[in-house]
């Protein structure tokens, strides 16, 4: 039996009274009482925590933050013995009405953070031989695509994306039948033979933050 952190449990239960208000487009949401413990996995301002492999989701794309939670409420994410943050976000979500999900994914959007830092070293060069598959749909600087529902990747902490990619290769993620985005990347993701190959085109991703 799997142990959820305790603090994982209080900031399911937070997010359950989160406010659906929103500040004018300049103002930046405050973590009060309501948000405050969502913060104690994510960080300030949704910045990211490396220490607990919670990501950075700052400026997220709504369409996309409300998908993943979706996925999570279902069981399409987070229940693979193999993804073990997944397994700690999943009852989070599952406990969300489609409305709670809607106001989170409120919050998420309008937080600010400072970009994230590079912590992989990969060879670039090899990277971008292995992106242009990637490019079809992520786009060439990594920008996204609503339409075709490829997210941004340069606003991403590089160690999230490494640990993505992994799951979607060995299966962790995406393979529920009905995930059909997940399996898309899933099978994206068999083109890259080895971490080696994950970590190159990680670093070359991380490029795009420059452009």
């Amino acid at each position: 039996m799997r142990v959820i952190h305790g603090t994982t449990i209080i900031a399911a239960a937070m997010l359950l009274f989160a406010s659906s208000a929103l500040l004018a487009d300049d103002e930046l949401p405050i973590p009060a009482d309501a948000y405050v413990y969502c913060t104690v996995c994510h960080g300030v301002q949704l910045m990211g925590n490396s220490v607990i492999r919670a990501p950075r989701l700052s400026e997220m794309e709504d369409w996309y933050v409300e998908r993943q939670l979706q996925a999570f409420k279902k069981g399409w994410r987070g229940t693979h013995d193999a993804d073990l943050a997944g397994i700690e976000m999943q009852p989070m979500a599952a406990a969300l009405s489609n409305e709670q999900i809607a106001e989170a994914t409120a919050f998420v959007v309008k937080t600010r953070s400072d970009l994230p830092m590079d912590t992989v070293r990969g060879g670039i060069s090899r990277g971008r031989h292995h992106y242009t598959t990637c490019a079809a749909c992520h786009g060439d600087d990594g920008q996204g695509n609503e339409t075709l529902g490829s997210p941004a990747l340069t606003n991403v902490n590089d160690w999230y994306l490494i640990t993505q990619l992994r799951n979607f290769k060995n299966g962790s993620r995406g393979a529920h039948p009905d995930d059909a985005y997940g399996n898309q990347m899933r099978a994206a993701a068999q083109i890259l033979a080895d971490d080696e190959a994950i970590s190159d085109v990680v670093s070359y991703i991380a490029t795009f933050k420059n452009n």
